[in-house]
């Protein structure tokens, strides 16, 4: 039995339905990109996989963020439940995420004998791309936060994984939606690489893009809403 209001379901169904298009649309555009298609597949696939594994494991300890934009968010609904990242953590959280950020850049670039730090030269900044930011960002924390409410039958970090790879293949910008991700990606010349001054418009982008997903979440669930470290719990049953 339907019991939430018309206006959410027929939010639901419009922004269901508009990101399906975006992915079926967004992800047809690559069609004639061969190689482009494979290196961004692989690209995806690693980091679902990897991303599902880091929150299912991490999410006990910390609430598993890895991204500014979902601690920000956090911390904004916690002062409406007054249960969410508290305020004197929210600094420390952000610090953490950047700082791994750049040696998880150090070390991949050692793995694969790069230089250790080098600036990338890869203009990603365009209309489109930013917008692309702005609409992968607001349904990764859509998706981070409301993932809580569907039960325990699909594991939110398998929801969030899933979102990440279809995005990074939907999106012209191949979904960064992480200041810190950002950040670290600035440091290496590999296909990952972004120049800093596009770097400096994607966290504009993704900033804006975490202010509209917070309020959807709130439309949605104005009453009540779960902090990512309950959302985590939940799906490690602990």
């Amino acid at each position: 039995m339907l019991v939430n209001p018309l206006a959410k379901r027929l939010s639901a169904e419009f922004v269901g339905t508009t990101f399906l298009l975006m992915i079926i649309v967004g992800s047809g555009a690559l069609e004639g990109e061969q190689q482009r298609s494979l290196d961004l597949l692989a690209l995806s696939l690693a980091v679902a996989f990897g991303l599902a594994v880091l929150i299912s494991v991490f999410g006990p300890i910390s609430g598993a963020h890895f991204n500014p934009v979902v601690s920000l968010v956090d911390w904004a609904l916690g002062r409406r439940t007054g249960s969410g990242l508290p305020t004197k953590d929210l600094g420390p959280y952000v610090a953490a995420q950047l700082a791994g950020a750049l040696f998880g850049t150090v070390l991949a670039n050692l793995m694969f004998q790069s230089a250790t730090l080098v600036v990338s030269q890869t203009d990603r900044s365009n209309p489109g791309t930013f917008l692309a930011e702005v609409i992968a960002t607001a349904g990764l924390v859509t998706v981070a936060f409301v993932a809580p409410r569907i039960g325990l039958a699909t594991s939110p970090a398998i929801l969030i994984g899933a979102y990440v790879a279809s995005a990074v293949l939907f999106t012209s910008s191949t979904a960064f939606m992480n200041p810190a991700v950002t950040l670290g990606r600035v440091f290496t010349d590999s296909l990952a690489g972004i120049a800093p001054m596009s770097a400096w418009v994607f966290v504009v982008a993704q900033l804006a893009g975490a202010a509209v997903g917070l309020a959807y979440v709130l439309y949605l669930y104005r009453s009540a809403v779960l902090r990512t470290d309950q959302m985590v719990e939940s799906a490690t049953g602990s």
